[in-house]
């Protein structure tokens, strides 16, 4: 129990009360109207209506007007699976583009419509990221439960996934959608991992050995998934098969590690390691880690992009906050991207490439937020019934 005290040296250190000026949380308005294209969006019915104006307002490269935007796109209800989306550009009344989208019930359709329409208007090359889902830790019960939804909370989506009654951590996706693995104290009163089959809700032990078994994570192709065991001493990065078998280490140090995350091919790991922490990468079988130059004193919680392999987001400390930042490959240097008065943390990227979803935290609460990594545009996320919410897994069908 010891080791795991020192393996959350690092969530400890996150959780620790900030001191700053009080806005609702969440929420930052940047004005940046020559980047972004401004659009009038509207819905056949007030449902509809509502919830494209939500996906909207929360992407950062458009910007909402009441009439004589760039585009006007418009959703219209074909049936309870379907949504069509119909642009026009301008003033004009020619159709730019008009398609019909297949959803899982209608929110769904409308996000894949709505995505659709960012694709088609964006005039970057942007991935649209509506049609996202999150797993993530909420206390609305008062304990730390597993929750699903789709991006934007949208009415029936929201869904609990465990019932532990037990301090739960660090839920993420399988590749496929149709799993989470996670950390919970539920069954020993130890850290064990588990996956759960979202289908079923079957649950299952995934690793479970002596000492803290913790933050795992698949490789993009499902095949591999990365760990934090300490049953050897010193929490150290280790790598299973699928089926959680096969295990092997791939560090040795008497540093503590944590959070590994796979590059988008899989060649490579990403993970935070003291001192500081700061973060290092290596090859995915094995060998020397190699130093990133963040140029914070604190870097850690890395997540790698999937659709710029050159992006890592992770949080890092600017003097008595914590705040999100990009470190570029190429460049060799991070940026911090969050504008905040508040502590930015957690950081998981969308499937643009360019929006991420982060846990914005005050002194009292947390909740999910969007973050625009080009502007520092922030939108509050899940609604307030889940109680604080944090350590969001993004999957992007």
């Amino acid at each position: 129990m010891q080791k795991f005290l020192r393996l959350v040296v690092f969530t400890a250190l996150l959780a620790a009360p900030t001191v700053f000026a009080q806005r609702k949380i969440g929420e930052v308005s940047i004005n940046v109207d020559k980047h972004q294209i401004p659009v009038h969006v509207s819905g056949s019915t007030p449902e509809l209506d509502a919830l494209a104006r939500t996906a909207f307002g929360a992407h950062g490269r458009y910007r909402l007007v009441a009439s004589g935007g760039e585009f006007d796109i418009r959703f219209s209800a074909v049936s309870g699976t379907q949504v069509r989306v119909d642009i026009t550009k301008g003033l004009g009344t020619a159709t730019f583009a008009s398609e019909t989208a297949t959803g899982t019930n209608l929110h769904h359709a409308l996000f894949r419509a709505a995505d659709i329409a960012v694709e088609k208007t964006n005039g970057l090359g942007l991935r649209g990221f509506f049609t996202a889902k999150l797993a993530f830790i909420g206390e609305g019960t008062g304990k730390k439960e597993i929750y699903a939804s789709d991006l934007f909370f949208s009415p029936g989506s929201v869904r609990r996934v465990t019932s532990d009654n037990a301090l739960a951590l660090s839920p993420r996706w399988s590749p496929d959608g149709g799993k989470v693995i996670y950390t919970s104290f539920y069954k020993s009163g130890f850290p064990d991992i588990f996956q759960i089959d979202l289908a079923s809700g079957q649950r299952t032990t995934f690793v479970s050995f002596r000492g803290t078994n913790s933050s795992a994570r698949f490789s993009p192709n499902g095949s591999q998934v990365a760990m934090v065991l300490s049953g050897e001493g010193t929490p150290e990065i280790y790598v299973s098969n699928a089926q959680g078998r096969q295990v092997t280490r791939r560090t040795r140090s008497d540093a503590v590690k944590s959070s590994p995350c796979f590059s988008p091919d899989g060649g490579r790991i990403v993970f935070a390691m003291e001192p500081g922490p700061q973060l290092y990468v290596m090859a995915a079988g094995g060998g020397s880690p190699q130093r990133l130059s963040v140029g914070f004193s604190y870097a850690a919680e890395p997540d790698w992009s999937r659709t710029n392999p050159n992006k890592i987001a992770c949080t890092v400390r600017v003097g008595k906050q914590y705040q999100i930042a990009v470190y570029d490959l190429t460049k060799g240097s991070a940026e911090v991207v969050s504008k905040a008065d508040f502590d930015a943390i957690e950081p998981s990227w969308l499937a643009d490439g360019r929006h991420l979803i982060y846990t914005a935290r005050d002194r009292s609460s947390s909740v999910l937020c969007i973050l625009d990594t080009e502007t520092g545009q922030s939108k509050r996320l899940a609604p307030a019934n889940l109680g604080a919410t944090l350590e969001a897994s993004v999957w992007t069908p």
